[in-house]
């Protein structure tokens, strides 16, 4: 009795232990799952940062004026 009563605790301990693990296993996949979500949808939904254009055009003697303008698409140099 006493042998099957050990064998009968043994089991339940290795059950409860793997118990734990499964459950902690579950929770690091849901818990990278979320935060991978949120990156993707930080990254996918994110706008850029408008950054201001300087630009200056130097008139020298016998040279054109450099016109350097943004319309919202992209830069635009006029030589």
């Amino acid at each position: 009795m006493q042998n099957l009563r050990s064998v009968a605790l043994g089991l339940a301990g290795i059950v409860v232990i793997a118990a734990a693990a499964a459950f902690t296993v579950s929770l690091t996949l849901i818990a990278g799952a979320v935060l991978t979500l949120s990156l993707a949808y930080r990254m996918l939904t994110a706008r850029t940062k408008a950054a201001p254009v300087y630009a200056k055009a130097g008139k020298k003697s016998g040279e054109r004026e450099m016109r350097i303008w943004n319309d919202g698409r992209g830069t635009i140099i006029d030589l």
